[in-house]
């Protein structure tokens, strides 16, 4: 398993209809959209691509789309260890929209994932084999529930001599199976036919600079 994402996402309704029925994304729309999740940055457009292969964006760089029903963004500067900690802004805009983030590791086995309904949290996880489980907020959704249950267990090779998983089942696993539940599609495992294809939805490229560091960069460079 070796999925990532950085993902968030403000919903007026189901994301996966909204995917299914996406084109291209609205030019305007979509970098009025960066530009209030990044308030004051500065905000280049570059190449785009498709959702499948931009979940975990390379640094600095972020990838969105406006569509009818949905907007998208992806940029590592969102993760949190506590999503219920996400900035005040980004919750403000939503506009009273649902918001869902999702955000997970492969290299730490990191999941975490949170859903806001007109503004309020109403659930909220953040959990890996080192860091146990970091936040745990609201009543578990249908799809985690075989997962809590103990259903969906670690295996351990024996021939290995592994000690048991820290955790009652892989986070990577409900990471992906959130990702089916919250947007529709998988980035691992066999897709069903209902699922969204992410290589079919286009996403706009976008090359971000935080103000303030170029602010600190230039005040540091004419010390010297």
């Amino acid at each position: 398993m070796g999925a990532k994402t950085a993902l968030l996402a403000y919903a007026d309704g189901d994301v996966a209809s909204a995917l299914r029925k996406a084109g291209e994304p609205a030019a305007e729309g979509t970098a009025a959209l960066v530009a209030q999740v990044f308030p004051g940055w500065t905000m280049e457009s570059t190449k785009g691509d498709v959702l499948g292969e931009t979940t975990y964006p390379p640094e600095r760089l972020t990838y969105a789309a406006s569509f009818p029903g949905v907007d998208l963004v992806c940029d590592r500067r969102l993760m949190c260890d506590r999503p219920s900690e996400l900035p005040a802004h980004l919750l403000e805009t939503a506009a009273g929209r649902r918001v869902i983030l999702h955000a997970m590791h492969s290299a730490s086995d990191w999941l975490a994932f949170a859903v806001w309904e007109d503004g309020r949290l109403r659930r909220s996880l953040s959990l890996s084999p080192d860091g146990g489980i970091v936040e745990n907020i609201g009543d578990p959704f249908p799809f985690e529930m075989p997962y809590w249950a103990g259903d969906r267990p670690v295996e351990c090779d024996p021939a290995w001599d592994e000690e048991p998983y820290e955790l009652p089942f892989h986070p990577l696993e409900l990471g992906n199976e959130a990702l089916r539940a919250l947007f529709g599609f998988l980035l691992e495992g066999r897709p069903l036919p209902k699922d969204v294809d992410p290589y079919k939805v286009p996403l706009l490229g976008f090359d971000l600079t935080d103000p303030d560091m170029s602010r600190r960069a230039r005040e540091g460079g004419s010390t010297q």
